[in-house]
């Protein structure tokens, strides 16, 4: 292997070795780590390091392993193309790296621009600080020769950079890079040349793909490198022209941000040609994109389709903008194959059961502000001496001290509970069901109209368990007030004798009101909770997952517009279940009901405990789906595909520092896809090319 060290591999000089510490020890005053860092850091290297004669230190291998982003594998920078950043971290030149080189090393990663500050100290095989015409053709040559399409490095461009022979002059860091940056389009201008021997403009197929993987092959994935000569389709003469090589290769880290922005604002998740150059002029302010290079990106995202007046989506780009990428059937497991209908059912019945948990959590959390809810609702202004409560207050005060404390504010709790597992059940299921039935599965898309359908599918389902429930809770909520209206003559009773007095029939009592709200609050409900997430908390883009934090907002502010917009149907269903009493009016249906508070009461009252609905529903869903994401979280289905690898899914890595490493092997590549796996063989000739002080 040939990278820094046949180019710096040498005993370095006392001379030398003082230059490199008194650089790195200014670099670590420069950016100075802080001591969570430097637990962090040496943690890091005691994980990995050896002992070698009572001291630790990292070898090649052991460094690869401490600083490389392993969750996403190494399919286009190979693994030991890591070890080029350790001949950077190795100082002395010893083959070992101390915790005070790391140290060092990992505060040059702390840099912002620490991806080109590692790209040039590789190039800087005498660390002088400067790069010279010899430095950095044999740097070059010792890792792009293997690749058998040669660079002249007396061309004009060069001589732009380092003047002409006779009269070259160095490089400092900031020159280096704007001329590491240019490099890959002077490649690409020479290979070309170098292909086209007959001049006629044209390379052929295989010759393209051999460029291509030279100088972007750590950029695609295996997919698109397997199709590159199908470009040729595209041309009537089945050659490639240097147009469609510089079409091809240009703008590439623009075009998923293009194309992610262009599908975001697209209202069926798809996008032609058309689309995407509209999104680019109107984010591109001097850079765009031609027809050509658009056309090519079409290509590659159809899978070699003709016309670029297909609709794509976002899947559709995946296999040329994500180089890890498989085609689908490719990551299906087994375990997931083989769970077939009976996993399915195991899986729903413990869905279910945890759905139940989470309701009954969120159900108990917030029962007593239910309580004051109903009996504020089913007060009648329209009796003298009926007001009892002039606000939820006062209702709370005379409840706590006229019905025995707080075990009155949850008199009808246990109907409530053991009904919420089937309603919570019934209306999460029979939402997902719909919307995953109505999403478009390419797109992951779906309408607002069927968004809306879904959740109100789900709330009608759920009143064949929700009316029962709540007439028995109501007129258990309601005893301990008809009770005391009538001095106390009157014995409280349980859910049983409810459920015997009413009978099957009777448990239905205002279901219809009970359908006029439960249909309107998930359609609002379930449609904002998915909007909210999606438009306000960035669920899904860029990769982001919610927080608990973020969940709990999300559920509670999309509760706050259903619950108080459907009170008046509340008030209603309450007055319908509640059993009259002397005096009161009695209501002959839902219309009937409206019709007479209407007249009665006034508009108002259709609003009443709408505020304590609003402060009851808001908080029950935040708890009832925080809940449902941290029994989820801590007791998965057991039986799944997911329980068979005891390894957990890898974590997207959050170090920066990691970032910037891979960053400045990417910059290293985009000057050969081979850099750093030059065979032993090219890397001892190239050796002898390089200056005799140079020379191992």
């Amino acid at each position: 292997m040939s990278d820094t060290a046949s180019t710096s591999g040498s005993p370095v000089s006392s001379r030398l070795t003082d230059t490199i510490k008194s650089t790195t020890s200014t670099l670590s005053n420069v950016v100075k780590p802080a001591e969570s860092e430097l637990t962090r850091w040496r943690r890091t290297f005691d994980k990995f390091a050896k002992d070698v004669n009572g001291v630790k230190y990292l070898t090649a291998t052991e460094f690869i392993d401490a600083i490389a982003p392993t969750e996403e594998g190494f399919n286009r920078i190979k693994r030991e193309q890591y070890s080029i950043l350790f001949r950077v971290a190795d100082i002395s030149r010893r083959g070992l790296v101390s915790f005070d080189d790391f140290v060092v090393f990992e505060t040059l990663l702390k840099r912002p621009d620490a991806d080109y500050q590692l790209a040039f100290q590789v190039f800087d095989a005498d660390a002088s600080g400067s790069i010279d015409y010899d430095e950095f053709k044999a740097v070059l040559s010792a890792n792009t020769a293997a690749s058998g399409i040669p660079f002249d490095f007396d061309c004009d461009w060069m001589k732009l950079y380092v003047g002409k022979r006779g009269g070259r002059h160095v490089l400092e860091y900031h020159e280096f890079t704007q001329l590491i940056k240019g490099y890959q389009g002077e490649r690409l201008r020479q290979a070309f040349r170098y292909f086209d021997r007959d001049g006629d403009g044209y390379i052929n197929p295989d010759e393209f793909q051999k460029i291509i993987m030279e100088i972007a092959g750590h950029k695609l994935s295996d997919s698109v490198l397997a199709r590159l000569p199908t470009l040729c389709t595209m041309n009537p003469g089945h050659k490639i022209s240097y147009s469609e090589v510089i079409g091809f290769h240009n703008k590439m880290d623009a075009v998923e941000r293009l194309i992610t922005r262009a599908v975001r604002k697209s209202k069926d998740g798809r996008i032609d040609v058309s689309d995407f150059l509209n999104e680019a002029q109107g984010s591109m302010r001097y850079g765009m994109f031609t027809p050509m290079e658009a056309n090519i990106i079409w290509h590659f995202a159809s899978r070699g389709g003709v016309g670029s007046n297909q609709r794509l989506t976002l899947a559709d780009f995946q296999a040329l903008l994500d180089a890890k990428w498989q085609p689908p059937e490719v990551s299906i497991t087994p375990e997931v194959k083989e769970g077939g209908l009976l996993e399915e059912i195991g899986r729903s019945t413990y869905n279910f059961v945890q759905g139940g948990i989470a309701g009954g959590i969120g159900a108990y959390a917030v029962y007593p502000i239910d309580l004051v809810k109903t009996r504020l609702q089913n007060q009648r202004s329209t009796v003298v001496g009926e007001v009892l409560y002039r606000n939820a207050w006062d209702c709370i005060k005379k409840v706590y001290h006229n019905e025995g404390g707080v075990r009155a504010f949850y008199r009808g709790v246990m109907p409530q509970l053991v009904g919420v597992a089937p309603e919570k059940a019934i209306k999460l299921t029979i939402n997902d069901l719909v919307r995953k039935k109505a999403t478009d599965p390419e797109t992951g898309r779906i309408s607002l109209g069927w968004e809306i359908a879904a959740g109100g599918t789900a709330g009608g389902c759920q009143v064949i368990v929700t009316n029962p429930l709540e007439i028995t809770k109501i007129r258990l909520q309601m005893a301990g007030e008809i009770t005391r209206a009538e001095g106390g003559a009157a014995v409280p009773r349980g859910a049983i004798h409810i459920i015997k007095q009413l009978g099957l029939v009777g448990l239905y009592k205002g279901a219809t009101a009970c359908f006029c709200r439960d249909v309107p609050f998930s359609m609002i409900y379930f449609t904002s909770y998915a909007h909210m997430k999606k438009d306000v908390f960035n669920e899904g883009k860029r990769g982001k997952v919610l927080s608990f934090g973020e969940l709990l907002l999300a559920a509670g502010i999309s509760g706050m517009p259903a619950a108080y917009l459907t009170t008046p149907a509340d008030v209603v269903k309450t007055r319908l279940q509640t059993q009259a009493r002397a005096g009161q009016t009695v209501y002959n249906g839902v219309f009937d009901g409206f019709r007479k508070i209407l007249a009665e009461e006034g508009p108002r009252a259709l609003f009443k405990g709408g505020l304590a609905r609003v402060i009851r529903s808001s908080p029950q869903f935040a708890f009832t789906l925080v809940s449902y994401e941290l029994l989820h979280k801590h007791f998965p289905y057991p039986f799944g595909a997911e329980a068979v690898s005891a390894a957990p899914a890898p974590r997207q890595s959050s170090d920066i520092s990691r970032v910037r490493a891979r960053n400045a092997l990417r910059i290293l590549l985009d000057c050969s896809s081979r850099f750093g796996m030059v065979d032993s063989q090219t890397a001892s000739q190239n050796v002898q090319n390089l200056p005799k002080s140079l020379r191992p």
